[in-house]
């Protein structure tokens, strides 16, 4: 299996104007495809708007601030993370559970290892 996608609910901030109902977690999708590219990693946000970063950047920002092009990564307190994407629209902000990238993330090098029987 080489496409692990998996959901996770998150809290998105973004410089646009939001409805009040933008303020409640809502789904994104976190996918990586190790045919495609393993170094890299996806975030999709509801809608159509996706990222593709290194996936050592997601890792590292869970310990501490890091940064590359359009994509910032730290870690909120001791639950949460913080991913950040700049593009030519704005700027959006979204806070995730560390618990649900962290399992993304071994998800992804479990990907890499070959299955024995």
């Amino acid at each position: 299996m080489s496409v692990i996608e998996q959901y996770a609910r998150a809290h998105i901030v973004t410089d646009a104007d939001l409805l009040e109902e933008e303020h409640e977690a809502v789904p994104v999708v976190l996918r990586y495809d190790s045919e495609d590219d393993p170094r890299s990693v996806c975030v999709g946000l509801p809608g159509r708007h996706e990222w593709t970063f290194a996936r050592a950047l997601l890792e590292q920002g869970l310990r501490a601030p890091v940064g590359s092009g359009e994509v910032r990564v730290w870690p909120l307190g001791r639950v949460q993370a913080v991913v950040e994407f700049h593009s030519a629209h704005g700027v959006s902000v979204v806070q995730f559970e560390s618990k649900a990238l962290l399992r993304f993330l071994r998800r992804t090098y479990m990907a890499g290892q070959p299955v024995t029987h």
